[in-house]
């Protein structure tokens, strides 16, 4: 797999759009704001970078993100903070104490959400389940098929969250395991193709459950210029329609700003991804007013 990596000096960019009109009559009153923060790939890097890593000195770091978010806890009402995969494997800390410390870390900062990645498989279905417990907040994924393992009916397809009127729902997308996962260590997982699986959600989350805004965590990859029948976060945003912003993982894609891409419907659908290693956390704000909802997204280094 070709990793794509657009790492700047300085990661801070915004984006802004204005996304199909809503149903809440409240928003005719007054703005309501709901802040997503996120992240992707960490790979259980826990410490900082060192001062003289050639790509990344001095960034990153558990400490250094828990306080950052911290502090914009403390400045907006309204946050989720959501990971979208492979949030194992890449130190030592993994190989030791096999993902319990990632999963105390982001409970102490107090997650909401998650996805998994290809590396989240590392220690088998078996050794995810046993960190399950460690982890004070869930997961989803939609396109995993895990009824013949133990994790039947802890993974559910989506989430939904209410955040001061607003209903937003989140569903998760992971990618296929050839050539990227031991069968071993997905076991009797079964992958469904994310496309089709994609569409039942937004019908769904949308039509169903009445959500106001819809996520989806994916670790799909930005996307596959050599391979172009690859599915990944812009063929999905393109080849479907109801999906408001999506959040992706695996290619270590550093975006300065979101990208946006039209769906189906001539819509506007937001893309974010926020590289690896913890290096950088991603933001986005989205506005509600008047029937119509804004989004802006920028990286912010850590």
């Amino acid at each position: 797999m070709k990793r794509r990596d657009f790492l700047q000096r300085s990661i801070a960019g915004s984006a802004a759009l204005t996304l199909g009109g809503l149903s809440l009559e409240s928003f005719t009153e007054a703005p309501k704001q709901l802040t997503i923060l996120h992240t992707n790939d960490v790979h259980s890097y826990i410490d900082p970078f060192p001062m003289d890593h050639p790509k990344f000195p001095g960034k990153g770091g558990v400490a250094r993100r828990a306080a950052i978010i911290e502090q914009i806890r403390a400045e907006q009402p309204n946050v989720l903070l959501f990971d979208a995969g492979d949030i194992f494997q890449g130190t030592p800390y993994f190989n030791y104490y096999g993902g319990e410390l990632e999963m105390k870390l982001m409970s102490m900062m107090k997650y909401d959400l998650g996805t998994l990645g290809n590396h989240d498989f590392d220690n088998g279905v078996e050794g995810f389940y046993k960190q399950m417990p460690h982890a004070d907040f869930g997961f989803v994924s939609a396109n995993y098929d895990f009824s013949k393992t133990i994790l039947k009916d802890l993974i559910p397809p989506y989430h939904i969250f209410k955040r001061h009127g607003i209903k937003i729902g989140v569903f998760g997308l992971g990618v296929a395991f050839e050539g990227l996962v031991d069968p071993k260590n997905y076991g009797q997982t079964v992958y469904i193709d994310p496309l089709g699986v994609a569409k039942e959600m937004v019908s769904e989350l949308k039509t169903n459950q009445k959500c106001d805004f819809i996520i989806c965590l994916s670790h799909l990859g930005y996307d596959y210029i050599n391979e172009p029948a690859k599915i990944s976060d812009i063929k999905l945003a393109a080849q479907t329609s109801g999906i408001d912003l999506i959040i992706g993982g695996h290619t270590h894609t550093f975006l300065e700003k979101p990208s946006i891409v039209k769906n189906l419907e001539g819509h506007d659908v937001v893309i974010n991804q926020t590289g690896c290693y913890g290096v950088n956390l991603g933001r986005i704000d989205v506005f509600f007013e008047k029937g119509k909802k804004s989004v802006h997204g920028r990286s912010i280094i850590v």
